[in-house]
């Protein structure tokens, strides 16, 4: 299986199977899987925390494995957090997109990484809606 043959439904589904196997759904609440993502997303800061930004960007092949892993246990978190609040992905991560469509407009934003907020200003000094 690759990212281009694998959807995010058979990813789910695969989650959703290893959990049954072992009986975790008591433990997959939305809280607690929740937690296990802030947990997991600390773990794989811990990679970067003292390096470089040049050195965040050629990492040796064993730190990008161990990256990978931290990043996976994410990805699988998430899955297995949409699988217990019965989110559709795809719809969820479109409808995010097309929301932060609106709050970042390319012809305003392009190389600069300000928080939306700095670009309502800008709309209420220019006169243009919300």
């Amino acid at each position: 299986m690759s990212d281009d043959r694998t959807t995010l439904q058979d990813l789910k589904e695969k989650m959703a199977q290893f959990v049954h196997e072992r009986d975790w759904e008591q433990f997959h609440t939305p809280k607690n899987l929740s937690m296990s993502i802030a947990i997991e997303a600390a773990e794989l800061m811990e990679h970067f925390q003292w390096l470089t930004v040049e050195a965040s960007k050629t990492l040796p092949l064993d730190a990008l494995s161990d990256i990978g892993e931290e990043l996976a246990d994410i990805v699988i978190y998430s899955l297995s957090l949409a699988n217990a609040l019965q989110l559709d992905l795809t719809d969820t991560v479109l409808a995010k997109m097309a929301k932060n469509i609106r709050k970042y407009p390319s012809e305003k934003v392009r190389g600069k990484s300000h928080k939306y907020t700095h670009y309502l200003q800008d709309r209420e000094s220019d006169g243009t809606e919300r």
